[in-house]
């Protein structure tokens, strides 16, 4: 076969892919078309930097809120970071291109954003690639730049100027003294056509001026210019998203980083400046520029006619920064608006302080009216101690009335015994040889008894005493409850009542009035040893036993009587209640209303081996230091 024969084959094949080719594409397209219908629309958002960069960030956000309202959600919407500022490279854009291309190949945008002039510039070069048939909506760069980058006639313009010239106005009328005029820009290819623009749009303004462009540094170089320059300067800061040491910047962490030691204000045309140091300036704000992209994307998808717009820009100061550099804020543009300004307080919440002094006015009658209630409480709190301390000296005084035999003839042994002993010693001294070393003794013994005749006559002091407050303290349960013993043992011994003590090793602290708890261990001994008068003389025992329960101090008193009916288990405590002939009905009662006066608990128990048991319980002062 000839090379004409294998020319017309190839010839033939070709013509026959081709139309295999058409066909596959107009059915794909016939189905993408139908499909449209039965689903949400798409939407791709083109951001011409790094998520980090605030500017077109709070812009995108903006838009996503506007159409996800206006859809209530029915959208898909997806986002794209090309970073054009960091990888500008040819190569680069290519393959992004050709990944987005096949990305997006099962999914075609319906509409597409894109954000700034390089996000436009790569979308109109590869739309064919990327989102064939998809509408192209533009935005955040102004109409001359559009017709720079020759933008096709049918992409939208949502178009934002950033006009330096009015913010280097806007300097100049709050710093009318001014002499000196510094414009910084940076190293990248973006930051040198805002200086280009800059110098072009300044250039009547800055022959007031002395005037100096900061361009191509480092951004130490840039912090430490910044500090030097005089003080009646203006310095405008454009962008700086690369330094001369081919750094990597976020605009507005730059700025801020010059702004920061500057030795006069900064402006600069971009809201995000504001809170970086900036004094403000001319802008766009994002959050409405969004809003106004979405409203464009929405009547995009809807299918009605829309056109280019020019978004609204307006001047923007930080109130801290007027004051920080003792700007005046009338010299302002009109509209300004003026960010963390602090209004007055009567301006900024006058129904809050309206309210807030209704409640006050509130608040302070039942504070009063509480106020009036402490104080009656407090009256009545004291009238309350008052009478226990009056029912606890009568009982006191009742307890001494009944032991007063028994104390009487306890007080009349060391009595006794010293007058023996006087009478002992007089007589040997008496003699023709005394024996000193006997008379000698015989005196301790003297002195012995006189202590102990002493200490008798102390207990019932302090058994008698009357006191117009409780005596706080804190002291050792066992100390009590040992000096308790003493008072009455005389009684017991003659009631032929045999006194058993335990005690827990250590000491037990409690705080609380020592005479009250004593007054009422004698209480509870008092009654016990009436409850034993019927029985045999040999099976009478009274016996104290301190210990801890549940981290609290207990005192047990238990005797060998008849015990206590089980009816009346719950109504003993209850004043006036008595099973005794000449009882008050009291004794008891004041018990219970001392201990739980110091936070404590007492109750009573019949013991399965006969008998009643009285349990006190009071809260431990601190952890008791066992004995080792």
């Amino acid at each position: 076969m000839g090379l004409g024969g294998w020319s017309g084959r190839l010839c033939c094949t070709a013509f026959l892919l081709a139309v295999v080719a058409i066909s596959l594409s107009s059915r794909h397209a016939s189905a993408s078309d139908t499909s449209i219908a039965n689903r949400v629309p798409r939407v791709l958002v083109l951001y011409p930097y790094d998520e980090r960069i605030a500017a077109t960030t709070a812009a995108g956000e903006a838009l996503r809120s506007r159409l996800l309202e206006a859809t209530n959600g029915k959208i898909d919407l997806f986002s794209e970071f090309l970073d054009l500022s960091r990888f500008p490279e040819g190569d680069h854009v290519a393959r992004m291109a050709r990944y987005l291309g096949e990305k997006y190949a099962p999914r075609h945008p319906d509409v597409v954003v894109a954000l700034g002039k390089e996000s436009a510039s790569f979308v109109a070069a590869n739309r064919g690639t990327i989102a064939p048939g998809a509408k192209i909506v533009a935005a955040g760069f102004g109409t001359a730049t559009a017709e720079k980058i020759e933008l096709p006639d049918d992409v939208i313009g949502a178009f934002t100027t950033f006009d330096i010239l009015k913010t280097a106005e806007m300097a100049r009328s709050l710093q009318p003294d001014a002499r000196h005029l510094y414009i910084l820009g940076g190293s990248s290819d973006f930051d040198r056509g805002w200086l280009a623009t800059a110098r072009a749009a300044l250039e009547p303004f800055s022959k007031s001026y002395e005037t100096t462009y900061l361009e191509d540094l480092t951004i130490d170089e840039f912090v430490e210019r910044a500090s030097r320059v005089p003080p009646d300067s203006i310095i405008l800061a454009l962008t700086v998203f690369k330094d001369r040491a081919g750094r990597n910047f976020i605009p507005r962490d730059a700025i801020g980083q010059i702004a920061a030691t500057a030795s006069a204000p900064v402006y600069g045309p971009y809201q995000t400046y504001i809170d970086h140091g900036v004094v403000g300036g001319n802008t766009v704000t994002f959050e409405a520029l969004g809003r106004t992209v979405g409203d464009l994307v929405i009547d995009a998808i809807a299918g009605k006619q829309v056109s280019d717009l020019e978004a609204p820009q307006t001047y923007v100061a930080d109130a801290r920064q007027l004051q920080r550099w003792g700007l005046a804020e009338k010299d302002l543009p009109p509209g300004t608006i003026q960010m963390h300004k602090e209004r007055s307080l009567l301006a900024e919440h006058w129904v809050v302080l309206l309210a807030g002094g209704g409640l006050v006015l509130a608040q302070a009658s039942i504070i009063s009216v509480l106020l009036l209630e402490r104080r009656r409480r407090r009256h009545a709190e004291r009238s309350s101690r008052l009478h226990l301390l009056e029912a606890v000296h009568l009982n006191q005084s009742a307890t001494a009335g009944a032991l007063s035999s028994s104390i009487a003839h306890e007080l009349n042994q060391p009595l006794s015994a010293i007058r023996n002993n006087a009478e002992a010693a007089s007589m040997l001294l008496r003699s023709e040889k005394p024996d000193h070393e006997l008379i000698q003794q015989i005196l301790l013994d003297i002195q012995e008894d006189d202590q102990r005749a002493g200490d008798i006559i102390s207990r019932m002091r302090g058994l008698l005493k009357k006191r117009d407050e409780i005596d706080w303290q804190e002291f050792d349960l066992n100390d009590v409850t040992s000096s308790a013993i003493h008072i009455i043992h005389g009684e017991a011994e003659r009631r032929g009542i045999k006194l058993t003590s335990t005690q827990l090793p250590g000491k037990l602290p409690v705080r609380a009035d020592k005479v009250h708890v004593q007054q009422v261990i004698l209480n509870l001994a008092t009654n016990a040893m009436d409850s034993m008068l019927d029985a045999l003389p040999a099976g009478r025992t009274l016996t104290f036993a301190t210990g801890l329960a549940n981290e609290k101090v207990e005192l047990r008193v238990s005797d060998t009587g008849d015990g206590i009916p089980e009816e009346r288990l719950n109504s003993i405590f209850e004043p006036f209640y008595t099973t005794k002939q000449a009882g008050t009905g009291l004794g008891l009662s004041i018990a219970r209303a001392i201990v739980e006066t110091y936070g404590g608990t007492i109750r009573a128990d019949n013991r399965p081996e006969g008998g009643a048991v009285f349990r006190v319980a009071l809260p431990l002062a601190r952890r008791p230091e066992q004995s080792r």
